[in-house]
C-alpha cells in the first residue's frame, strides 16, 4: 500500500509539474502574442495618422492644381486676346504705312508739279544733289 501512495503521490506531483510547465508556456505564448497584437494596433494607428495626414495633403494638393488650373485658363484666355489684339495692330499697322505710302506719294507728285509748274531752276536749287 506505501508503494501504492508513493507511485501515486509520484504520479500527481509529475502531473502537476507537467501542467505547470503547460501553463507558463501557454502564458508565455499569450504574452507574446499580447505584445505581438500592441505592437500592431500601434502600427496601425500610426499609418492611420500617416494616412489622414497625407489625404489632408493630398486635399490640399488637389485644391492648388485647381486654383492652378483656373490660372492657366484664364491666362489661356487672355493670350488668345493678345494675339487677336495683336493680328489687328498688325492689320491696322500695315494699313496706316499703306496709307503713308500713298500721302508720300501724293506729296512727291506735288512736290513734281510744283517744281514743273515754276520751272527747271527751282528743281536745281531745292534738289539737295
Amino acid at each position: 500500500m506505501i508503494i501504492f501512495n508513493w507511485i501515486f503521490l509520484t504520479s500527481v506531483v509529475i502531473i502537476i509539474l507537467i501542467l505547470l510547465f503547460k501553463m507558463y508556456y501557454y502564458k508565455h505564448l499569450y504574452e507574446k502574442a499580447y505584445e505581438e497584437r500592441k505592437q500592431l494596433k500601434s502600427a496601425l494607428n500610426d499609418a492611420e495618422i500617416l494616412i489622414k495626414k497625407y489625404q489632408i495633403q493630398l486635399q490640399r494638393a488637389l485644391g492648388n492644381l485647381e486654383l492652378l488650373d483656373e490660372e492657366i485658363t484664364k491666362l489661356k484666355n487672355d493670350l488668345k486676346a493678345v494675339k487677336n489684339r495683336n493680328s489687328q495692330l498688325r492689320v491696322e499697322n500695315e494699313q496706316l504705312k499703306r496709307r503713308i505710302r500713298e500721302l508720300e506719294n501724293k506729296i512727291e507728285a506735288l512736290l513734281w508739279f510744283f517744281l514743273w509748274s515754276k520751272g527747271a531752276w527751282a528743281f536745281y536749287v531745292i534738289s539737295p544733289n
